[in-house]
């Protein structure tokens, strides 16, 4: 991962509701095992598995994430699918098959997808827009200045 990256996932984190956040690792989930599906492609085993290693690692904090919600139904799916998960990238590293790595990068994808639609239907509203702040207490001509400024301006 570059600086770049570093810095572009650091700020869209930043400020992020729940589900950002869960959201968030399911893209590092889903590029985790792309990588490791196109380094199998290129045959370097070193790379396909320092990403396989990182998706386990983030499968282990969503894993511990449900864990600390609620003990209804969809954590147990979601525990299910976790394992399921890390079952399947198992055996695409013992089979070497890119294969499954797809598979599964779709089936996480698949589920971000939906934590996202969720995430839409929970947002606040759009921001309020507030007055103009009143300019009577500055000199007149700063006030006029000011008016001029922000006459010229849309969004």
């Amino acid at each position: 991962m570059t600086p770049t990256d570093l810095a572009y996932r650091r700020t869209a984190t930043e400020g992020a509701s729940g589900f950002g956040l869960l959201i968030s690792l399911y893209d590092t989930l889903a590029g985790d095992l792309r990588r490791a599906a196109e380094a199998e492609r290129n045959n370097d085993l070193e790379r396909r598995c320092r990403e396989v290693d990182h998706a386990m690692l983030v499968i282990g904090y969503l894993e511990d994430w449900t864990h600390r919600g609620s003990d209804g139904e969809l954590a147990q799916q979601l525990i299910a699918f976790y394992s399921s998960l890390r079952r399947k990238m198992i055996e695409a590293q013992t089979t070497r098959s890119i294969r499954i790595l797809e598979e599964q990068m779709a089936l996480v994808l698949d589920l971000r997808e939906h934590w996202q639609q969720i995430d839409a239907r929970t947002e606040p509203g759009n921001p309020e827009v507030l007055p103009p702040v009143q300019t009577a207490n500055y000199p007149k001509a700063f006030a006029e200045q000011s008016e001029r400024r922000s006459g010229n301006w849309s969004a």
